[in-house]
């Protein structure tokens, strides 16, 4: 079994901090953001949340949203051009799932509900309001928890990447 190459151990552990950290983010939205947003005035919640999505389209994010998937996918490459098949299986799938079960859910469910949300006007009337919060926010959250299950199977995905990389420079360093 062939060593595992500089570039290789370079993007295996790219791929996994990148997969952590959009698991991360998801994560926080299902057990803290949404769950506070729930709480509060809904004339403020819909505030908040107009303002969230607006700023999370900067530079910090984008290397996870968008990059995940690219790195995974190099990741996967890398590790079958270089006789690691089944690691590259196990990138491959990790890039698969993140681009069908978080990517495409995002830019199909999340990102046009968000759009919706922020074409509303924000209503004086606290009942209406709750009305609106109550319906974006409850499909909002089933979809985004999908997106957080989907992510952590990515990273679980990419972790047993990792393994069987492990696994092959052990069992060459064994040989030698």
């Amino acid at each position: 079994m062939p060593t595992v190459s500089r570039p290789l151990q370079t993007f295996a552990a790219l791929s996994l901090l990148l997969s952590a950290a959009i698991f991360g983010f998801f994560y926080a939205w299902v057990c803290s953001t949404m769950w506070g947003l729930d709480a509060i005035d809904p004339r403020v919640a819909i505030t908040a949340m107009n303002g969230m999505n607006d700023s999370v389209r900067n530079i910090v994010f984008a290397p996870a949203f968008f990059g995940t998937p690219l790195v995974l996918a190099i990741t996967a490459g890398l590790s079958f051009k270089t006789g690691h098949q089944s690691a590259a299986t196990w990138f491959s799938l990790a890039a698969l799932l993140y681009l069908v079960g978080a990517f495409l859910v995002t830019v199909t469910v999340n990102v046009p509900m968000n759009r919706a949300l922020l074409a509303t006007t924000v209503p004086e009337d606290i009942e209406t309001a709750r009305d609106i919060w109550r319906a974006y926010s409850s499909k909002w959250q089933v979809y985004n928890t999908l997106r957080t299950v989907v992510s952590a199977g990515v990273l679980g995905l990419t972790a047993m990447g990792i393994v069987r990389l492990v696994q092959a420079q052990v069992h060459a360093a064994a040989k030698t």
